[in-house]
């Protein structure tokens, strides 16, 4: 899978790759600000997208549920996901 960075200039810096079903997933983490905006394609909409706002603490959050923390911890040799 290819993750594409976009530096958005005065803003931050904009993550984005397609699901093997086609969809457009990406997350823009903004410079000096404990803010990530995670958004997605609208299916129904060529032109639109959803998005949801989070501050850093929740994108770790959602990253722990996603098992993100999971597997740095394994590749860190701190042993087993829990």
């Amino acid at each position: 899978m290819q993750i594409e960075r976009t530096p958005l200039p005065g803003i931050g810096v904009r993550h984005t790759f397609t699901t093997a079903q086609g969809r457009r997933i990406g997350v823009v983490a903004y410079r000096g600000q404990d803010r990530r905006d995670v958004f997605h394609d609208d299916p129904n909409d060529p032109d639109g997208t959803c998005d949801l706002r989070l501050t850093r603490s929740e994108a770790v959050a959602l990253a722990r549920l996603l098992g993100l923390v999971d597997v740095l911890e394994v590749v860190a040799g701190d042993g087993p996901p829990r």
